[in-house]
């Protein structure tokens, strides 16, 4: 049995959940299964009817219900939104306990805490509950040492422009 891995794609740059994407689809190519649970995304990929295409090996959650930006929301819809963020997060230790996939991708997580939705000793404590032969990929923009330490691998994602001739 492999031991399954930590990874987070972060940074500044764009492509860390396209990143997740073609992991996801890796994944699937091998004949096991991926949940994704997108959290501070708007609408998400979730409504898309290719992603639809990509199930039952590829599933994809949004408990958000709000298409809006979380920072521009007002605080009552914030509240209501939080609720609904902390239903994806049991939802992804639900995943976790009962070891339904063999990748399990928290796409923007690392935002929570940044908007101060998580701890970082609440995503510890999630990442606590990982069984052994799951992989786990975090997702978002910030990143600190104590997120660092969860992590079996850190990927940083740097968008470079250049001049052209």
């Amino acid at each position: 049995m492999e031991k399954g891995m930590i990874y987070i794609y972060s940074g500044e740059g764009h492509g860390k959940s396209p990143a997740a994407l073609g992991r996801a689809v890796q994944t699937a190519c091998r004949g096991k299964n991926v949940v994704i649970i997108q959290f501070l995304k708007g609408k998400g990929l979730e409504e898309s009817e290719f992603v639809k295409r990509l199930e039952p090996e590829i599933k994809i959650f949004r408990f958000e219900k709000s298409d809006e930006d979380f920072i521009s929301l007002s605080e009552d819809r914030k509240m209501e939104e939080i609720c609904n963020i902390r239903n994806g997060l049991n939802f992804a230790k639900k995943v976790m306990n009962t070891g339904e996939c063999s990748l399990l991708i928290l796409d923007e997580v690392l935002g929570l805490i940044d908007n101060d939705i998580i701890s970082v000793e609440e995503l510890k404590n999630l990442m606590a509950c990982k069984p052994d032969d799951m992989d786990i990929i975090m997702t978002g923009i910030t990143l600190n040492d104590e997120v660092c330490m969860i992590a079996d691998e850190v990927n940083k994602v740097e968008t470079m422009r250049f001049k052209k001739w």
